[in-house]
């Protein structure tokens, strides 16, 4: 795409289309909830239909669409989640909950860029370049953190289950 082109429609939808489960894991691993998951994908999309003609085009349309979905969640992250607000522990019965609790409490350790490039590396299954795109950083930055962040996760759980 041209620089200054924006992004079409139908450009945006495919990538919905084809990519909105990928983007409902991570914003569950994200937010920790089903349905905030599921608005921040739709809140996600809004954002980037209204926004779509600042699409320069200088990288690719989907990590556009990850970096706008993970500041939608990094919004939804500052605001209460109506499950604690309602004061109950959502069920949702989609099997992300299902995560080991050691693999839970390593990851919940990381810091915050370490975790991000994480979940859209495993819970995205998105390659580097976009990755980098996502969260604003090169291609090799990327393999950096996520070398970091593994050697975290695996002296966390290595501890856990030694202890």
């Amino acid at each position: 795409m041209a620089a200054n082109a924006g992004a079409s429609e139908s450009a945006i939808e495919e990538v919905y289309r084809r990519r909105y489960s990928a983007f409902l894991r991570l914003g569950y691993a994200l937010l920790g909830d089903g349905e905030r998951a599921r608005d921040a994908v739709q809140e996600a999309f809004a954002v980037a239909l209204r926004a779509r003609a600042s699409f320069r085009g200088d990288g690719s349309l989907d990590g556009w669409l990850w970096r706008t979905f993970v500041n939608v969640c990094r919004q939804e992250q500052r605001r209460p989640s109506r499950t604690a607000v309602a004061g109950h522990q959502e069920q949702s019965g989609n099997g992300y909950e299902r995560e080991w609790p050691e693999v839970r409490a390593a990851l919940a350790a990381l810091p915050e860029q370490e975790r991000l490039v994480v979940f859209l590396r495993y819970y995205a299954d998105l390659p580097y370049q976009e990755i980098g795109d996502a969260v604003g950083v090169e291609r090799g930055t990327v393999a950096a953190t996520l070398h970091h962040a593994h050697a975290k996760l695996r002296d966390a759980i290595s501890s856990e289950v030694n202890a």
